[in-house]
């Protein structure tokens, strides 16, 4: 009992610790510095830079050196710092293992301690570990779909910058001072890479990977090859608005008619545990069997893993892309 409350207490005060770690660092200079030197690692990783580009520090996965070196011998450690970076979070790699980790360990023990132990736990445990992760995922949605809206007023914007006779890299400094994120801050740094002498074919192609939309692979498509071919560039860019704005609209009224589908699923996927909270605070012993019994936690656990699936089918019906 005494080991089980002190393993709690240290559990909390660890969450409170990573809370304070996570939310109160700030950005130091040799941030500053990792974020810069990040495009240049880009285009050597896609075998397009001379011997003397290659002079770049490693990406800083974690302040801590051994944790650091072993991130660096992951393969999806690198996949982890594009999901942080699509999110438009600063936050290390290191410490979205950690809260996993702490968040995952602590579910489990509290669960085990005050409810049930076992399978339930262990279950409950899984997910509490996958939140941190799932933060990234949504934030990473809202973010490249606040993009995606505001991309053709960006790209208006750059047309008129062209007409009125300004360079290209000056449209993208007037987009970067001139619209709001997360529209901004992807322009800003496509023009910092390139006035840091990047060239601007990198630069482009640099954006369309830290930004993974059908629009902005056009957009960089459309540009490469104007500057290849020649042609009207104003042309180009409010033809290629004009085609997200459709897509939108097209969107917007797929959007509408799978609703009723949509608020099917979600109260499909909710009926199951809303009945099992329902049934536990008026009714208790008649829950308890499931708890009591030897197969209970098993009949729970099954149950947990086909209700994950079925949600995931359900929503993926549902999800209709245009």
């Amino acid at each position: 009992m005494a080991l089980m409350v002190g393993l709690v207490t240290f559990l909390a005060a660890a969450i409170v610790f990573l809370a304070i770690w996570v939310f109160v660092g700030t950005e130091t200079s040799q941030e500053v510095i990792r974020q810069r030197l990040e495009a240049v690692r880009r285009v050597e990783r896609r075998g397009e830079v001379s011997l003397d580009l290659k002079l770049t520090r490693d990406e800083l996965y974690s302040t801590v050196p051994l944790l650091h070196r072993l991130m660096m011998k992951l393969s999806w450690s690198g996949r982890l710092v594009a999901l942080i970076a699509q999110a438009g979070m600063e936050i290390k790699p290191a410490k979205v293992l950690l809260l996993t980790g702490v968040m995952g360990v602590g579910g489990y023990v509290l669960v085990s301690r005050f409810y049930h132990p076992g399978l339930v736990a262990l279950v409950i445990g899984l997910i509490c570990a996958t939140i941190p992760i799932d933060v990234l995922l949504v934030k990473r949605r809202r973010r490249l779909h606040a993009f995606e809206e505001h991309f053709a007023e960006a790209l208006d914007l750059l047309g008129r910058a062209v007409r009125a006779g300004h360079p290209f890299t000056s449209g993208l400094e007037m987009i970067s001072k001139e619209s709001s994120e997360p529209i901004s801050g992807e322009f800003r740094k496509t023009f910092d890479e390139q006035n840091f002498g990047l060239p601007l074919r990198d630069a482009l192609i640099n954006m369309a990977e830290r930004v993974p939309l059908v629009d902005v692979r056009f957009f960089v498509t459309a540009l490469l090859v104007q500057k290849e071919t020649g042609g009207n560039l104003a042309e180009i860019l409010d033809e290629l608005a004009r085609v997200i704005r459709d897509r939108f609209r097209i969107y917007r009224e797929v959007q509408v008619k799978t609703a009723q589908g949509r608020l099917t699923a979600v109260i499909l996927i909710a009926l199951p545990i809303a009945m099992m909270v329902m049934l536990e605070f008026l009714n208790p012993s008649y829950m308890q069997v499931l708890f009591r019994d030897p197969l209970g936690p098993t009949i729970l656990g099954i149950t947990a893993v086909l209700q994950v699936i079925g949600s995931f089918i359900l929503w993926r019906i549902v999800q209709i892309k245009v």
